[in-house]
């Protein structure tokens, strides 16, 4: 997989809202980086553009470069599609491209032309990794252009996602809710923390609150929590409050796994 990821070196329906016009300015993003080859964001082999921007600060977070604009270089959306390009071909065959970061809906006017061009231009599939947070800031066409979502839901319960990430829950639930309603395929994301996402009785919660989307949710990805991203931690000056947390261990990821399956969700 090394060869391939280094391919290159480097709740609440908004009311409609008028799309960007064809002929309108290309729209400028802050866009962090980019990944070639990636396997776990998406399916298929995926490029992935890194957006920068997050309004929340999980306390795991393996990407805390991502989270002001300043950490990413800026570029219209016409040098982004420059970057994916000479792969378009080779990923309309073994997956396609994925928006993460950060959180590209803290840039949703770049987002969206950025989608629309790889969807309906470059004919690939598209993803869009988000915790939803910011769904408010567009309308139900800015979806028309993407096939998934991977929806990051961190916690079950309002008061621990709110210690884990200072957000509140409720706008990513409304947002899954929204997502569901459109009939828009989800892949949940959940990231499994020792002393933190590993009770079953907050695993239990979660499949309450999944349950309620239906058959929208095509998958459950149960992530086992790393500390790879404790030397960014580092390098930027701050220090990771879960520092001393270590992995989970591969029973106690099986049996996540199993619980949720038992509740009759699609759980890997």
């Amino acid at each position: 997989m090394d060869t391939v990821r280094h391919l290159r070196s480097d709740l609440v329906r908004l009311p409609a809202m008028r799309r960007l016009p064809v002929a309108s300015p290309d729209p400028i993003g802050h866009l962090h980086s980019v990944e070639s080859g990636a396997a776990a964001d998406g399916p298929g082999v995926r490029f992935v553009y890194f957006l920068a921007g997050c309004p929340f600060r999980c306390l795991y977070c393996h990407n805390p470069d991502t989270w002001k604009f300043s950490s990413g270089r800026p570029v219209t959306t016409t040098e982004a599609l420059a970057e994916i390009r000479p792969f378009a071909g080779f990923l309309r065959r073994v997956g396609g491209v994925t928006l993460s970061g950060g959180d590209p809906l803290t840039q949703p006017a770049f987002a969206e032309r950025l989608l629309s061009a790889l969807h309906d231009d470059l004919g690939l599939h598209t993803a869009l990794d988000t915790q939803g947070f910011l769904g408010h800031k567009v309308d139900d066409a800015f979806f028309d252009a993407v096939d998934l979502v991977l929806l990051d839901v961190k916690h079950a319960d309002p008061e621990r996602n709110r210690e884990l990430t200072g957000r509140a829950l409720a706008p990513t639930l409304g947002f899954a809710r929204r997502l569901a309603d459109l009939g828009k395929p989800m892949w949940i994301r959940h990231v499994l923390i020792p002393g933190w996402t590993d009770d079953p009785a907050d695993l239990h919660r979660l499949a309450d609150r999944l349950l309620t989307l239906g058959a929208a949710v095509e998958r459950v990805d149960v992530l086992p929590y790393h500390t790879l991203g404790l030397s960014k931690w580092a390098a930027l000056g701050r220090t990771s409050k879960l520092a001393d947390t270590r992995p989970p261990t591969a029973e106690s990821l099986a049996s996540a796994v199993a619980l949720l399956r038992s509740r009759g969700l699609p759980a890997v």
